[in-house]
């Protein structure tokens, strides 16, 4: 049940969106076990003065093509999962569309099933 928000620049092409949507929704579907129909994501495209960034921090060269992929899913998976999940997502956004590994900034927040509602007023989960 991961809600994803992915942030970048603007600049970037519907078709480009698109398929970095799907790239997304792939890996965790292979990664993290979330079934192939909970598809819910939104992307946000900021101005260059509305993206903040520190370009090296913890020795990583980041770029201007940085994105931040912001994950909220239930709390249910290991700190292994986690690790794979991220370098599998690096991957394959650097295989797809030539995102720089460097420029894929990941945060995972965890949840509890009683979090969630999916519409209708409902916590659906529980």
């Amino acid at each position: 049940m991961p809600f994803v928000q992915i942030h970048l620049q603007k600049g970037k092409s519907g078709f480009w969106l698109k398929k970095m949507s799907a790239v997304i929704h792939t890996a965790m579907t292979e990664m993290i076990d979330v079934p192939h129909g909970d598809y819910f994501q939104v992307v946000h495209q900021h101005e260059k003065g509305e993206f903040f960034y520190d370009p090296s921090y913890l020795q990583v060269e980041r770029s201007d093509e940085l994105m931040f992929i912001r994950f909220t899913l239930k709390n249910s998976r290991t700190t292994h999962q986690k690790q794979a999940f991220y370098q599998h997502l690096a991957d394959r956004l650097h295989e797809k569309l030539g995102v720089r590994k460097e420029d894929v900034f990941i945060v995972l927040s965890g949840n509890a099933a009683e979090d969630w509602s999916f519409g209708n007023g409902e916590a659906q989960m529980i």
